[in-house]
């Protein structure tokens, strides 16, 4: 009960305020209006204090990855369209999760309305709710909190959708052929929900049974995949890469040094993928044709992949839509509005959509609509 009244209490006057920065606003438009007042003549008048604008904090996993770098970008576009006061940062890199709860703290320090955040793994929990006790409205980008309730909502993509539309695309591009895959995640000493659920999501959309779907290699490494055609499968090896580029081409490397053959590759995003496809080339295989490389993020630079075919299909998903909803979300509530609702499929969060990206599209892909590489080009951040 305490809880609730200290945050209605602080959007209460972060609206009041809100509402006088809209009358200032209105006296300063350059219209002259005529009313009669009992209040002292203008010349008597203490001078009124400057509105102060609403504050909200976006912290990212990282400020190099190209998708929280566009989601900055449409955070920056969106706080400077609605008077939001915006403070950006982020970790160091994919892991640091000190680094985001410093930046939680200071919020807090800061009375600030609102944080948005890519939220690095369960490890930040604690600093969320300590953010939420002290009044502030918290939103989750791209990657849901486990459990989903640790903040108020999330705008973000369903990457189980993402990864199922990728797994289902090589199932039909397969066409019954054996699947000898490597899957380069991002972590192999945690479980974070993106991860996971992207990953587990390919394996899902590919036809193989899944054990757990919140636990990464816990499946069979061999067996049948069922989607389309259906046919025999092989993992061959789950390496955890960072999520950049760098550690794509060694997590590539380690894995045909297990397996030669490997003929699909699923890689967590882009720069990922694009790690993987130059350590590929490098031994001699032919992307497309020898083997299918399949990601999930749709920056500009990887749907440019798809159309140039080092990358045979990618979900794409759209992180200025996210951090632009998540700087009005908030707003809006300060001022006194009501919450966001949400839409996904399972109730959990605000789904901001996802489309599969190719040149070459299966019938056995139902999770997204698909659509080519131009499409996506014309659709792309980054």
């Amino acid at each position: 009960m305490t809880n609730r009244i200290t945050r209605g209490r602080t959007f209460a006057a972060i609206a009041a305020v809100g509402a006088l920065s809209v009358t200032l606003a209105a006296c300063s438009s350059g219209t002259t209006a005529t009313t009669e007042s009992a209040a002292p003549a203008a010349s008597e008048a203490a001078p009124a204090a400057p509105a102060a604008a609403v504050a909200v904090s976006l912290i990212t996993k990282d400020s190099t990855n190209p998708f929280f770098v566009a989601m900055q970008e449409g955070a920056k576009a969106a706080a400077a369209a609605a008077g939001v006061d915006l403070t950006v940062g982020s970790g160091k890199e994919e892991g640091d999760d000190a680094g985001q709860i410093a930046l939680i703290e200071n919020a807090i320090a800061q009375g600030q309305a609102g944080i948005l955040i890519t939220p690095m793994s369960v490890n930040v929990n604690e600093a969320i709710k300590k953010a939420r006790d002290a009044g502030l409205y918290v939103i989750a980008l791209d990657t849901p909190t486990d459990p989903p309730d640790v903040v108020d909502i999330t705008f973000a993509t369903d990457n189980c959708l993402a990864g199922e539309a990728i797994g289902q695309w090589t199932a039909g591009k397969l066409n019954g052929a054996k699947a000898i895959i490597a899957r380069l995640v991002i972590f192999n000493d945690r479980m974070v929900s993106v991860d996971y659920c992207r990953d587990n999501g390919f394996l899902k959309g590919l036809g193989v049974d899944i054990v757990d779907p919140t636990i990464m290699g816990d499946e069979p490494t061999s067996g049948k995949y069922t989607t389309g055609a259906g046919g025999d499968y092989e993992i061959v090896c789950l390496e955890a890469t960072g999520a950049n580029e760098e550690g794509g081409r060694k997590g590539m490397e380690t894995c045909l040094s297990k397996n030669p053959d490997i003929n699909v590759v699923y890689t967590i995003n882009e720069p990922t993928a694009f790690g993987a496809d130059a350590a590929l080339k490098a031994a001699g295989k032919t992307v497309g044709k020898d083997v299918f490389v399949v990601s999930v993020d749709g920056g500009l630079a990887g749907v440019e992949a798809v159309k140039a075919g080092s990358i045979q299909a990618t979900s794409q998903q759209y992180p200025l839509r996210m951090a632009s909803l998540g700087v009005e979300a908030i707003k809006a509530i300060a001022d006194g509005g009501a919450p966001p609702a949400n839409t996904s499929a399972n109730g959990q969060f605000y789904d901001t959509g996802v489309t599969l990206c190719t040149e070459d599209p299966q019938d056995t892909v139902t999770a997204a609509t698909q659509e080519n590489a131009q499409y996506c080009i014309d659709n792309a951040w980054g």
